[in-house]
């Protein structure tokens, strides 16, 4: 077997660390030379027994794992379980939990958590921070639509929704999105790609400068009849669809971007159940990164393929225990 195709292929596959070793050598360095990710040197010779590398070049810290410099670095977990624990993530639609990895791996729960979170920075696109525009040349209508995540208030706990009423009467915000967070989408039609980002609020200011910042210029926008989006029209060729009369006039519609939203509130619902908002942004990457690069007829990507396409993210990021739950820079006692 060459590669992994499906889950089953990929868990006997990467149970033998000799596999683990070459396809993480051929990923990090596409004509199979080992090269030391410090220095850059060649010279460099494998340790069989202690499954490092040794550096001969004239620095510090000469030994390095094929761990260096990727999401799995400073990790005491194997290779052998990174590897499925990535599949699983990348091709399970409604994500999986914690929980879960931690029993089908044989891992603690909290790795399991730091492990997923690892991952989900390496696969995060910054969507909002892209290379090129949405719509325009090579491009179709955008739908551009926002949602708010966040618990039910009645499910709270008597001292969260008191305090959440205090601040819905001092800012007049509707009681049912008290303690949502707002998330802001854009779908281009054609390209059939999404980016999703957290913002602050749903006011005119803060819409108009993300689609600004993420739209081409004389692009067809479709959006609903949210106030917010008034201003749009001067830059753009603006289509309303109002959802207390209707939903769909023509392709006049915001169905694309809705879509996502439910696969999106199915995981954080059913797999995550919750989230905090700090956390939330890692989690609509994941999203995003599943929807791109789902399966279509115009792009028929397998399991393998998105596997790859998540493995070949994983250098040159990183993320510590400190810097996941906000401890960064904190005195330790």
């Amino acid at each position: 077997m060459d590669s992994p195709k499906t889950l089953q292929q990929a868990i006997q596959y990467f149970s033998d660390y000799e596999n683990c070793r070459k396809f993480m050598v051929s990923i990090r360095w596409m004509d199979g030379i080992v090269r030391c990710p410090r220095c850059g040197s060649e010279k460099v010779a494998y340790l069989e027994k202690a499954r490092v590398y040794k550096c001969y070049g004239d620095h510090k810290k000469q030994k390095f794992s094929l761990k260096v410099s990727t999401v799995f670095e400073d990790s005491p977990i194997a290779l052998e379980k990174w590897l499925p624990a990535l599949w699983m993530l990348v091709n399970d639609k409604n994500g999986i939990s914690s929980y879960e990895l931690h029993r089908a791996l044989g891992i603690t729960q909290k790795t399991a958590w730091f492990m997923l979170h690892r991952i989900r920075t390496a696969i995060s696109s910054k969507s909002f921070s892209a290379h090129y525009k949405l719509g325009g040349e090579g491009g179709g209508p955008v739908e551009i639509d926002e949602t708010f995540v966040g618990g039910r208030v009645q499910n709270m706990h008597k001292g969260r929704q008191l305090k959440l009423r205090q601040i819905r009467d001092s800012v007049g915000r509707p009681n049912q999105l008290m303690g949502k967070t707002v998330v802001m989408g854009m779908l281009d039609r054609e390209l059939r790609q999404v980016r999703a980002t957290i913002i602050p609020a749903v006011k005119r200011d803060v819409l108009m400068k993300e689609i600004l910042r993420e739209v081409k210029h004389g692009s067809t926008v479709y959006t609903d009849d949210h106030t917010g989006y008034m201003g749009v029209r001067q830059k753009y060729v603006h289509e309303v669809v109002s959802h207390i009369d209707e939903y769909v006039r023509g392709n006049v519609h915001t169905n694309g971007i809705e879509n996502f939203w439910s696969l999106l509130k199915r995981g954080l619902k059913g797999t995550y159940v919750a989230v905090e908002p700090y956390h939330l942004q890692k989690y609509v990457d994941e999203q995003v990164f599943r929807f791109n690069n789902r399966h279509t007829k115009e792009n028929p990507l397998e399991d393998s393929d998105r596997f790859m396409l998540a493995v070949s993210q994983i250098v040159g990021k990183g993320l510590t225990y400190s810097e996941l739950t906000g401890k960064e820079g904190e005195t330790k006692f």
